[in-house]
């Protein structure tokens, strides 16, 4: 039986940022080749995915890249609540990584 590892386990950086006011960055950076392209090559990293992570439709993703230059995956997606605004409750958009962590990779 195939061993599973989880994002967090394979990448070195795991992290979200603002990508401005209305929209939020999540960055998957590794500094393992194969473990880059067992992601990659996984299909697992999907739109699909991120919808269901997020509770989000698809139309409010902006941005789902694979870089292999930097051996990294990023994901923009539209901030459920505007930066500053009244309920928003990470105006840096610094906490919003954490359900990626935990999505497991066939090894």
């Amino acid at each position: 039986m195939a061993e599973n590892k989880t994002l967090y386990e394979l990448a070195k950086v795991l992290r979200s940022k603002n990508s401005g006011p209305f929209e939020l960055t999540m960055d998957v950076i590794f500094d393992n080749k194969d473990y880059y392209n067992k992601v990659k090559d996984s299909g697992i990293i999907t739109k699909e995915l991120v919808c269901k992570l997020y509770n989000i439709e698809e139309k409010d993703i902006s941005t789902l890249v694979f870089f292999d230059p930097a051996m990294a995956f990023k994901v923009t997606i539209k901030r459920p609540i505007d930066s500053g605004s009244i309920g928003e409750t990470d105006v840096y958009g610094a906490q919003q990584h954490a359900p990626l962590m935990g999505v497991l990779i066939p090894m």
